[in-house]
Formats: structure tokens, sequence, C-alpha cells
């Protein structure tokens, strides 16, 4: 995913200050943070699920099972956000204007790669 200009919106890829500012920041997640905010409350979901399952004495293996769905639901989104980190903000900052196909792939294999770190 990769941002979008936001009108009212000021690019922005450090973190937010705490003075006053006009407008919000762009962030690199600003295209999908429907998709990013669906995803999280599905996930708000499933531990609401998981509490139900705990309050209704479920068999323990069961109950695991889905704390590591949540888990991994979770994961996804983080590996997500910095994969939208890494396109905005960090080829923003070190390539300029725009990224090409060497650098398009080199930020495929760091993606791929923090899935892995995370056994996505």
């Amino acid at each position: 995913m990769t941002a979008v200009a936001d009108p009212g919106g000021t690019h922005e890829c450090g973190p937010q200050s705490t003075g006053p500012r006009p407008g919000r920041p762009v962030r690199g997640y600003a295209s999908g943070k429907g998709d990013y905010l669906a995803r999280l409350r599905r996930v708000e979901g499933q531990v609401r699920g998981l509490q139900k399952m705990i309050e209704d004495d479920r068999w323990c293996p069961d109950v695991v099972i889905q704390v590591a769905s949540a888990t991994r639901a979770l994961q996804e989104v983080a590996v997500g956000l910095l994969n939208d980190h890494l396109r905005h903000c960090v080829m923003g900052t070190a390539g300029g204007a725009g990224v090409d196909g060497v650098a398009e792939a080199r930020l495929d294999e760091v993606a791929a790669t923090i899935r892995q770190v995370v056994r996505l």
C-alpha cells in the first residue's frame, strides 16, 4: 500500500509532535487506513471471543489456538504498517520522488524477511 496525498494533511514521517499543527499528517498507511481499521476491528472481535471462551471455561488448547490466531492477525497488521513505512517514509527520504523497479524489489525482499522473522 502506498500513501496518497491528502489536501488537508501534511506529509510527515516522524513521530507526532506535541505542539499544535494545522491539518493532519499523511502517514505511510493513509491509503490503507480503512483496511487496517477493519482488520483491527476483527482482532478486537477475536479478543472478545477469547474472553468469552475463558468465561465459559473452554478447553485450554482451543483457547490457545484462538490466541495464536489473534496474535497472527496483529502481526499481519504490524508487517503491513512496516511495509507502508518502508515505502512511504524510508524510500521517500532515501530516494526522493519515486521508487524504481530495483528499489521496489529490495523493499519486497525486506518485507518478506520481516514476514519470515515474525513467522507469518
